[in-house]
């Protein structure tokens, strides 16, 4: 492999309108013999630009940029680099505690005897506030303001610690509450494709790249911008001059094919694209899409795609620069200077993306013919369940035996008919043809919900509510909100439902949470919101409301009617994330869904239904309306944007998108370098991560003694970890605030109070449907030891602190799956845990407690703490961390309380070098700390 190149000879100019412009070539690198770059995945060819351009930056070395080059899928997963991200994005939950910790660090920097001004983001960063907003007002024109008034009430001490950080730190910009959700903002306005800096008096071009402190930061990848989502604290350090240290990726091929037929929609392709990705293991990975089918995608249908990576477990869901972003960033309103550097930019690269480029190398290429693409739902608690719109009723019934434990068997007294409907579903019958569907005995649910049909009164008018009711049907979610197709498709659906004389009943929570403010726009240029709040589709805010938990109360009649009587009552929400405990505590069975599905559903007031047969309901003439009867078609749908959208709208709404809100404005501004911490605050608290921090590196050494503090199953998420929903009144966070003179009714949430770590190490393992299986309830308890005694695991956890007992956490697989969620790191640290022992982690988390200083072992051999028949009442010894190396093997001893062992091998996932440095330093701001502090230009280049 020819490594000995001039990267400098690397350095060409481009002119652009007028102006040049200094960019490094790709091209060149095959000109002195390095690497085929023609051959490389597009998005390898991002990562490959940065390490070009920042050669001898004291991170990249000329040997670097030729191994990925050279990249071939077996050379995958061989070296570690270290990559550059352009910016940062930051949203307001993972956001705030970011700036907390920058806070911090500033004060950790004077203590060490450094300037605190070294804490300071040296790579643009921009934080959306986005995820406040819950919808307490819901199904009047009243609601947006209400909730916007509450919010702020509600996050005050937030905002103003916002305000401080906003003229505190240089390139840090904040998007104010209520205009839009930070991956939609991103897409519609932050993101130009190229960015440019001036660097010794030259103007230098490169691709834009980012990372973000939300998982679903990969929605950007719909627009040819590579980024991902990590945790807040390695978003800190790449803000502080760090690269990102990785394995070079593998990249899985997904080739499209043909063209989404009539009746499918964006929302329905990509949860195939989940389902599919799901099954075939692409976790830690990167996907690319490729083939003649991309043209038959809108930038926005891309878009919904890249979000949902998350879901399928890649880093990223990659799509190429080609003609189609061009036409993009034309309809959104940037400006031709932009749109004509980035055309130009890509060209001259070789990274522009036509039908008849050849197709890059990958390590597995998979096919998907977006005609098979048919309406879909996913759920009842996992993205990656796809249920056909024909199967969803049998979907739902299975669901209520397997997932739920409902027993549903029609009573001994049940007519003849009853019992061809149940021996029929057990047989597996589908509403999939006509024929099925003859076959079928027409039974509705009240025969099979005997004993289940709980009455209910709600504005003054009785109603039933059943094991299936719909009580939360929301528009919500960047995923789907930054798609006009879907929007519109809604828009027309609720039209032709109104004009037909269909409502929504009372029990169902209706809401409209729109992604930015130009959704409302082109709604009302359609003439289409006026026919959604007929409906009580009111806007309720500009940001993610329901898909994060902030649904807010459903009315009390049917909280009390749920509760009391054990029903698995459902919301339709157009999200991408549907976890268990997740969308609202009464709600057991969450599907995720197009927004005109979500409007359809919430008509029906079920989900137990088979809306290819069954009515929605009556018209005003007592005929039954189906919703063949009123779904949009294609044809109607792009008129109506043709009509509606213009690139007007975008420039007008984002106008003055920093100023533009005067709540914002007229919050006050403290000035100074350094925080003033207010020790009486319930939200903004110095946390205690740099106590008694010294130059000197933590020594490494065998973790014995060790209690267990949980045994999971598989799938344990960030929301079980790390709640983001509800402070419960007797919980331990509950029981803190209200110590501190907090109301229950002033609580807010767990993601509104992550800048305060004694919340939030409290809420660690808090989540109400988490099951350890040290113990027989539900919930976030364990077994304190030796006593046995059963308690919250914050309390247990408190109690081994005073013991200097150290803990571990044992899981199985796919442990911290979900959103990027620090704190699911950092409250686990705050616990005293030392070790996760899982069978496989998600990427994110595993990155995440690495960076705060706690060590994921991965079982080796099949083994599992299941199949070691491991209790739960064991002490654990950890050996070998003194000769610690990434990937390393590592001895683990489980002893029993009559002295028994078992010994088993445990993968240490530290997966590079970089990685390991953070490890032996406690944590990654310890190690930015120490190099700043050491005066290190090196960590700041």
């Amino acid at each position: 492999m020819a490594t000995s190149f001039d990267p400098t000879k690397a350095q060409d100019t481009l002119t652009v309108d007028g102006k040049e412009y200094t960019y490094y070539r790709l091209a060149a690198l095959a000109e002195q013999g390095v690497g085929n770059v023609a051959a490389l995945p597009y998005s390898l060819r991002i990562v490959l630009e940065s390490l070009l351009r920042n050669a001898g930056d004291g991170f990249t070395t000329a040997d670097d940029v030729a191994a990925v080059a050279a990249w071939t899928p077996q050379t995958a997963g061989e070296r570690e680099i270290q990559f550059k991200p352009g910016r940062v994005v930051l949203q307001d939950f993972t956001g705030v505690p970011a700036v907390v910790d920058l806070a911090a660090m500033r004060n950790a920097m004077e203590q060490l005897g450094g300037d605190p001004a070294k804490i300071n983001p040296l790579v643009p960063a921009d934080l959306v506030i986005d995820h406040s907003v819950q919808v307490d007002a819901f199904g009047t024109n009243e609601a947006l303001q209400f909730n916007m008034d509450i919010e702020f009430e509600r996050n005050m001490e937030r905002y103003e610690f916002l305000r401080w950080g906003q003229q505190a730190f240089d390139r840090f910009q904040v998007v104010p509450p209520a205009t839009g959700i930070i991956h939609q903002v991103n897409l519609e306005y932050l993101a130009s494709g190229v960015l440019t800096k001036e660097v010794k008096g030259q103007h230098v071009a490169y691709p834009d790249s980012l990372v973000g402190t939300d998982s679903h930061t990969t929605m950007i990848n719909g627009l040819g911008v590579l980024g991902w989502g990590v945790g807040g604290i390695e978003a800190e350090a790449v803000l502080l001059g760090q690269p990102l240290a990785m394995l070079t990726p593998e990249v899985v091929g997904v080739r499209l094919i043909g063209q989404i037929r009539a009746g499918a929609t964006a929302t329905d392709l990509v949860l195939f694209v989940t389902e599919m990705l799901r099954k075939q293991g692409v976790v830690g990975k990167f996907v690319e899409f490729f083939g003649a089918g991309l043209s038959n995608l809108s930038l926005a249908d891309r878009a919904t795609i890249a979000n949902m990576a998350p879901e399928y477990g890649a880093t990223c869901g990659f799509f190429p620069v080609d003609e189609e972003t061009l036409r993009y960033l034309r309809g959104t309103g940037r400006s031709d200077e932009v749109v004509n550097l980035v055309a130009a930019y890509y060209k001259a690269q070789g990274m522009f993306r036509t039908d008849a480029s050849p197709d890059p190398q990958f390590n597995l290429e998979l096919t998907l013919d977006l005609a098979t693409v048919e309406p879909s739902l996913a759920g009842p608690r996992r993205p990656q369940d796809r249920v056909s719109l024909r199967g969803m009723k049998r979907s739902f019934w299975n669901s209520l035996k397997t997932t739920f434990n409902r027993t549903i068997t029609a009573e001994s007294e049940a007519s003849t008919t009853e019992r061809r409907y149940m021996r029929w579903m057990g047989e597996g019958g589908s509403f999939g043809s006509d024929v099925e569907e003859e076959a079928a005995p027409a039974v509705t649910r009240q025969n099979l919900y005997r004993g289940y049909q709980v009455p209910i009164t709600m504005d003054g008018t009785p109603h039933i509510l059943t094991h299936g009711s719909v009580v939360i049907a929301a528009i919500t979610s960047c995923t789907n909100t930054s798609n006009p197709s879907v929007m519109v498709g809604a828009g027309l659906l609720a039209k032709k439902a109104v004009e037909r004389g269909l409502t929504v009943a009372p029990h169902v929570k209706t809401s409209l949470a729109p992604g930015s403010r130009v959704v409302t726009e082109y709604l009302k240029a359609a003439n289409l919101l006026e026919y959604l709040e007929a409906l009580k589709f009111n806007v309720v805010g500009y940001g993610c409301t329901t898909c994060i938990g902030n649904s807010g109360p459903v009315p009390d009649e049917v909280a009390t009617a749920v509760k009391d009587n054990d029903l698995v009552v459902s919301a339709v929400l157009s999200g991408n994330r549907n976890f268990e405990g997740r969308i609202n505590p009464v709600v057991r069975a969450n599907y995720l869904a197009s927004p005109p599905l979500v409007v359809a559903y919430a008509l029906a007031g079920t989900v137990d239904i088979d809306l290819r047969h069954e009515p929605l309901g009556n018209d005003k003439d007592g005929k039954p309306v189906y919703l063949s009867d009123i779904w949009p078609s294609e044809t109607e749908v792009q008129s109506t944007l043709l009509e509606a959208l213009s690139a007007d709208l975008f420039r007008t709404q984002y106008a003055n998108i920093f100023t533009g809100n005067p709540a914002w404005n007229a919050i006050p501004v403290a000035g100074g370098k350094l925080y003033n911490w207010n020790n009486a605050s319930t939200y903004i608290q110095n946390p205690p991560y740099f106590t008694d921090m010294t130059m000197a590196l933590p020594p490494q050494r065998t973790i014995e003694g060790t209690r267990i503090l949980a045994l999971f199953g598989d799938s344990i998420t960030t929301d079980h970890i790390s709640p983001a929903g509800n402070i419960a009144k007797d919980s331990p966070a509950g029981q803190y605030l209200i110590a501190q003179g907090v109301a229950s009714e002033d609580f807010n949430s767990y993601g509104a109070r992550r800048g305060n770590h004694e919340v939030m190490m409290r809420g660690t393992f808090a989540n109400i449907r988490l099951r350890n299986q040290m113990v027989e309830r539900e919930g976030g308890y364990t077994t304190y030891l030796p006593t046995g005694e059963v308690q919250p695991i914050y309390d247990a956890a408190m109690r081994y602190a005073e013991d200097k007992t150290p803990l571990v956490v044992f899981a199985g697989k796919e442990y911290g799956t979900g959103s990027s969620r620090d704190w699911a790191a950092k409250g686990t640290y705050l616990l005293g845990v030392r070790a996760v022992i899982a069978e496989s982690f998600e990427r994110i988390h595993r990155s995440n407690l690495v960076g705060m200083g706690v060590l994921p072992l991965e079982f080796t051999n099949g083994d599992s703490w299941t199949t070691l028949g491991l209790r739960g009442d064991e002490s654990i010894a950890i050996a070998g961390l003194e000769g610690l190396q990434p990937r390393s093997l590592l001895v683990v001893t489980a002893t029993a309380a009559d002295g028994t062992t078992k010994t088993f091998t445990a993968r240490a996932r530290i997966d590079s070098q970089g990685e390991l440095n953070y490890y032996r330093n406690g944590g990654i701001l310890h190690y930015v700390l120490r190099m700043l502090a050491r005066h290190d230009d090196a960590v700041v280049a």
